[in-house]
């Protein structure tokens, strides 16, 4: 009998020592990278995977930032073993996410492309949301309507009180964010309006891929997007010509124009096009005189978004030297403004951002109509 409890004493010993040994073994891991994805284009934003959840980063929200943002993402079941310490982090979100709020149209496309526009709960501006499927949502009273970006219904969103509210921000001086997180609320900012290049903002879709377990599923939308972007720059390049391209228009006596090292600019690099601004390398817009504009684009063949104006009356309305332009003259000037969804937002606003592989065919379309025969544009239409 002795012999048997020695026994006991020493097998449950042993018990212990293992448990502890497991217990000390999923601490250590919880905090080691297991694997860092590595984006093939956008710099705001790195996902590291641990063997207990996954730490989202966010490193330029918004021009000049000067922090970055960390955010730990934990599956629903981890939540109940893990303890993170809070202070470490800007946000600690269980995934897969079930209710959310986001506050672009750019990121609605995402969630649709990753099959998750149910979880959205609330919006600001849901009349600039062109999405025929989401449209159908705020009709039916499953989408709020929180008011305005920067200065958001905090009362309905805390009564929504969403997993998580995905923000942009310019600054990051939105206040009502602030009142969001105080109550709780995580608030991710989504940067994918500050990256360089029109793949860049695309890959953004990883992101929402990371809140909802869908990393492998965002992996593949991106690789399909980025593959049939590069496609139909191959066809651009076959063209035999190169033609020159004016854009933007005036606002308040001054014209405002892509860069040269713009997104929208880099889709008429690409798209094979010769844009007379093309060699500039302004921070932003660049900001010119209507004189500095009519002396180098007169004669521009083409004239890609004329800012807001839908027609060519309401261009010469605004300005009568507007029709100076040989593109005005010959009715070559082109725009993304009239396509608009059932409650006037621009597809273009929303969904151009997920979809540079569209702009570009639109592009291409555009100024090589040859190499595109039986594509019909998405975005860009006539000046009515």
């Amino acid at each position: 009998m002795l012999h048997k409890k020695i026994l006991l004493i020493i097998f449950l010993s042993l018990f212990v020592l293992i448990g502890c040994k497991e217990e000390k073994s999923v601490n250590q891991t919880s905090t080691s990278t297991l694997e860092e994805q590595n984006n093939s284009y956008a710099e705001g934003f790195k996902i590291a995977k641990h063997k207990t959840h996954t730490i989202l980063n966010i490193s330029n929200p918004w021009p000049k930032a000067e922090k970055s943002y960390n955010y730990a993402l934990i599956p629903k079941a981890n939540v109940p073993k893990l303890t993170l310490n809070k202070d470490e982090f800007d946000g600690l979100i269980t995934t897969p996410v079930q209710n959310i709020v986001v506050t672009s149209t750019t990121h609605i496309p995402a969630l649709e492309l990753l099959g998750v526009e149910q979880t959205l709960v609330g919006f600001p501006g849901t009349d600039y949301i062109s999405s025929e499927k989401t449209r159908v949502r705020i009709d039916n009273g499953q989408i709020r309507e929180l008011g305005k970006n920067e200065g958001i219904n905090t009362e309905v969103l805390l009564e929504l009180h969403p997993d998580v509210v995905v923000a942009f921000g310019i600054d990051g001086t939105n206040k009502s964010m602030k009142v969001i997180e105080k109550a709780g609320i995580p608030v991710i900012y989504n940067g994918d309006w500050v990256e360089k290049s029109p793949l860049a903002k695309a890959e953004w879709i990883k992101f929402f891929g990371a809140l909802y377990n869908k990393e492998k599923e965002a992996e593949a939308i991106f690789t399909q997007i980025e593959t049939d972007y590069n496609d139909a720059k191959k066809i651009a390049s076959e063209a035999k010509t190169k033609p020159t391209i004016l854009c933007g228009a005036m606002h308040k006596d001054i014209w405002y124009l892509p860069n040269g090292t713009s997104p929208e600019a880099q889709f008429l690099k690409d798209a094979n096009t010769n844009y007379l601004w093309s060699e500039t390398k302004e921070s932003g817009s660049i900001a010119l005189s209507f004189e500095a504009v009519f002396e180098k684009g007169k004669n521009a063949e083409l004239w890609l978004s004329p800012s807001y104006y839908s027609s060519y009356e309401a261009l010469e309305k605004s300005s009568s030297h507007y029709k100076e332009f040989d593109a005005f003259q010959n009715k070559t000037i082109y725009t993304f403004s009239n396509t608009t969804g059932e409650t006037g937002g621009v597809l273009y606003y929303e969904l151009g951002t997920s979809r540079p592989d569209l702009v570009l065919k639109d592009m291409i379309k555009i100024c090589h109509p040859e190499l595109l025969a039986d594509y019909k544009p998405t975005f860009f239409k006539p000046l009515n």
